[in-house]
């Protein structure tokens, strides 16, 4: 029965995965409208762009702070439908009925405070929802595994910005209460369908639990700093990616003329590519090391902002229609898209190649404190370059920002696949 399993591979842990999938695919729902729409709702009231970058790090200060946290109380948290669960059941359907009310928000205050309590609960069942996947997947198929989560997430991209986003035209309600009842509908086939795993140990063998402190020495004190160069590398890859996530729907408005309604295609075009591709990036990182193939991403991906960057400075020198620049643009948005998602599928399973049971939460709260950073610190920085040099600078700041990350990426020795795998599962 042993040796049936191993031949079968990750194909035995498809089904489960795809499952685990849905609690990705309401981030993907609801994080490009946030992105995309909260900026020109909060246009209404702000002129500079300096400044709406600034309210829009508002959330990522709480993903900084709660994030780990929350990863870390999920560690720690014993109950009978599992350690990631509750947090599940209870702070995403709050999430869903905040996150309708954002059309409703009828002044710069009641906006900005229902910012804050939205992220509140959005940011606490993160690192929970993130954490699911490698609590029940073996570490040798996580970069297969985070394919489809991630491919499920981008599903969601794909039904927000192509589909929902388009209703902006008949009512602002309509995308924001369909999403809500999308994610409803998701949190309870997650309860339903997933169920959590414990590690296997033998009878007279307690439960470790690990401390906060001592996991973080662990990380940064140890003679291998490949942990700590994946966890720099991201910052600066996430410094590009962030930095310019806030302001597409803006460019898209302001710099091509597109209507409001559709300022989340370029997102959308993006999740279509990555969706596409996402489950593929798991198996091909895994023939040929998810660092390599991670380097690989980020080196197409400077190459790609630098061509936005030329096509957007160019086309009205060249006599380009607007059509024409739109079609170039979200071609670029497609590819980039393609590559984007390689490095997010392969980075994470990297890292949890190197937990425990007991510091999954650990690994996955250091995850976002380092992305989180960067999403903080992004924005007010692209901000300020619009203002003084246009939406052009921003993707050469972001070309900047991938390379810098190549740079980082080239001393990472271990995370791989076929790294010993520390974490034994049975079912509960």
């Amino acid at each position: 029965m042993t040796e049936k399993k191993e031949k079968s591979g990750f194909s035995q842990y498809m089904g489960l995965t795809f499952l685990i999938g849905f609690g990705f695919f309401t981030m993907g729902l609801m994080d490009p409208l946030y992105d995309t729409y909260i900026p020109i709702f909060l246009r209404r009231y702000v002129d500079s762009n300096f400044l709406v970058g600034g309210i829009m790090t508002l959330d990522n200060v709480l993903q900084l702070c709660l994030i780990p946290l929350i990863a870390i109380w999920s560690d720690r948290t014993r109950t009978r439908i599992g350690r990631r669960m509750p947090f599940i059941i209870v702070m995403l359907p709050i999430s869903a009925v905040l996150f309708s009310l954002f059309p409703r928000a009828n002044s710069l205050l009641t906006l900005i405070i229902l910012i804050f309590i939205f992220n509140m609960f959005k940011t606490s069942v993160r690192g929970p929802v993130v954490a699911l996947m490698p609590d029940t997947i073996p570490a040798d198929y996580r970069s297969e595994a985070n394919g489809v989560i991630n491919m499920m997430g981008g599903i969601g991209l794909i039904v927000g910005t192509m589909g929902l986003a388009p209703l902006m035209n008949r009512h602002q309600q309509i995308p924001f209460a369909a999403a809500s009842f999308f994610i409803v509908t998701a949190v309870c086939i997650l309860f339903i369908f997933v169920k959590e795993k414990v590690p296997e140990k033998t009878e007279d063998e307690p439960e470790q639990k690990v401390p906060f402190i001592a996991s973080i020495k662990q990380v940064f004190a140890g003679q291998d700093k490949s942990a700590v160069r994946i966890l720099i590398s991201l910052f600066f890859w996430f410094m590009a990616y962030e930095g310019a996530k806030p302001f597409l729907g803006l460019y898209m408005v302001e710099s091509l003329g597109v209507n409001e309604s559709y300022a989340a295609f370029a997102q959308g075009i993006a999740g279509i590519s990555s969706v596409i591709v996402a489950v593929a990036t798991g198996y091909f990182a895994h023939k040929m090391g998810r660092r390599n193939y991670i380097r690989l991403c980020l080196i197409v991906l400077a190459v790609i902002m630098m061509l936005i960057f030329l096509s957007g400075f160019l086309s009205p020198r060249i006599g380009l229609s607007s059509m024409g620049g739109l079609i170039l643009f979200l071609s670029l948005m497609f590819l980039y898209g393609a590559f984007w998602i390689g490095i997010v599928v392969n980075s994470f399973p990297m890292l949890w190649q190197m937990t425990s049971y007991d510091t999954v939460g650990v690994y996955t709260g250091l995850y976002y404190t380092f992305s989180q950073s960067a999403a903080i610190l992004a924005p007010p920085v692209t901000g300020a370059i619009i203002d003084l040099a246009g939406y052009p600078g921003i993707f050469v700041f972001g070309a900047l920002c991938m390379a810098a990350a190549w740079v980082v990426m080239g001393g990472v020795s271990s995370g791989e696949a076929k790294d010993n795998e520390q974490l034994k599962f049975t079912r509960a």
